[in-house]
């Protein structure tokens, strides 16, 4: 579809990108011949937020933005949310949900990056390779294999078993390391990992233990103090999931007593805006401890790789209503129709909506050529395509639909 075949001109959709998002996401904007992008390098504020998102139509955000229902219903013409990174627990999905306004992520994006640097940290932590480099950077020479391992022949427990969980999965098992891994779901194992019914069991077998879970009410504090006591004496804990997953109080006592040999935290319950500020842990200074600012999948390919599936999705949902991946608006995909016009309307999911766009549309002699509707608990979204003569009418019909949050003719 050419620009011009729009009903709504691409140079007057605004788009507001934050946190350093990629240049592959403008560069992709741009080729759709989408130039209204406003680029700012961190993260906002609620209050600033609120100011910044009037008049705008896409938001692009990572993970520290937090889209808040206040902001949301600012947004006076938001269409949709880009959440590049792979978690949305940022955004208040039930607002946007309200509203009518799409959210879209990256879920498989990064996972090769974040599972090649879980793999790294189980070998530096095994070998205790972080002690040994901050004494030779302090002038002591500790060559001393006490207490350094390999990986071959050791048990890995992955604790969430999803994209990024297994893709760990397989590289353990080619570093020669026994896999198991518990998951809420029933999961086929890939090669010859083995799942475990209880959370006990695995950190029972695990020499070491690594999260890959979201955040939510099942997750929040599960590795608490009495599930550290479980784990092995001596194993290690990698956390690269969310921030509240784990008990950082016990696990720093859970290190300081040697029960836990060593451990790598990439993210926190509470983590700086911005580059620069102050950040502390109750984790700072222990022995064996890695810390990262949440850069588990901050590699310059999965940058690259969410700023273009993201982009993608957002400007599908623009120029085609195509919602597929939406956290918030029902999935609904439908190929374009040769000589026609095409209208999205989000309503209430209350019954009889369908029934009256039908009869009010056909009572008007409009003929639907394609229709595709959707529903979720809170709204429903349609895809219709009609004679491009009553489009128009058939627009101000829709909009006077009971139920009606927003209508949005594409071409």
């Amino acid at each position: 579809m050419n620009a011009a075949a729009t009903s709504y001109p691409r140079n007057k959709i605004k788009i507001l990108l934050l946190e350093n998002i990629s240049d592959a996401a403008v560069a992709e904007f741009e080729a759709g011949d989408y130039h209204e992008i406003t680029r700012l390098g961190g993260a906002l504020s609620e209050e600033q937020l609120i100011e910044a998102v009037k008049g705008v139509h896409l938001i692009g955000i990572r993970s520290k933005t937090q889209i808040t229902r206040p902001v949301i219903e600012a947004a006076d013409k938001l269409l949709a949310i880009g959440a590049f990174c792979i978690g949305v627990n940022q955004i208040d999905l039930a607002a946007a949900t309200d509203n009518g306004v799409a959210v879209f992520n990256a879920p498989y994006s990064n996972t090769r990056s974040v599972a090649e640097l879980v793999i790294g940290l189980c070998v530096m932590l095994i070998r205790k390779i972080a002690d040994k480099n901050a004494a030779a950077h302090r002038g002591e020479w500790l060559k001393d294999a006490k207490g350094s391992y390999e990986l071959r022949g050791k048990t890995l427990g992955i604790i969430g078993y999803g994209n990024i969980g297994s893709q760990v999965s397989n590289l353990a098992e080619a570093m020669g390391m026994h896999v198991v891994y518990y998951d809420i779901a029933i999961k086929l194992p890939l090669g010859n990992a083995k799942q475990v019914r209880e959370l006990k069991e695995l950190l029972a077998q695990s020499n070491i233990v690594t999260l890959h879970v979201p955040s939510d009410a099942t997750t929040r504090n599960m590795i608490n103090g009495n599930a550290l006591r479980d784990m092995q004496p001596g194993a290690i804990l990698i956390n690269h999931s969310r921030g509240d997953v784990v008990d950082l109080v016990a696990l720093r006592d859970a290190v300081s007593s040697g029960h836990i040999s060593g451990a790598a935290v990439d993210v926190f319950p509470v983590e700086p805006e911005k580059n620069g500020d102050p950040f502390e842990t109750v984790l700072q200074k222990l022995p064996n401890v890695i810390l990262t600012p949440h850069i588990g999948g901050s590699t310059e390919e999965a940058q690259a790789n969410i700023g273009l599936d993201v982009t993608a999705k957002l400007i599908k949902y623009l120029e085609l209503g195509t919602s597929e991946g939406s956290h918030t608006v029902p999935p609904v995909s439908l190929p374009p129709q040769a000589g026609t016009h095409r209208i999205l309307h989000i309503h209430q999911n209350i019954p009889g909506v369908l029934g009256e766009i039908n009869s009010r549309l056909s009572a008007r002699g409009i003929n639907i050529v394609g229709q595709y509707l959707k529903t979720n608990d809170t709204i429903g979204y349609v895809i219709l395509d009609m004679d491009s003569a009553l489009s128009k009418e058939a627009f101000e019909i829709l909009k006077d639909i009971k139920g009606t949050i927003k209508t949005r003719m594409i071409y």
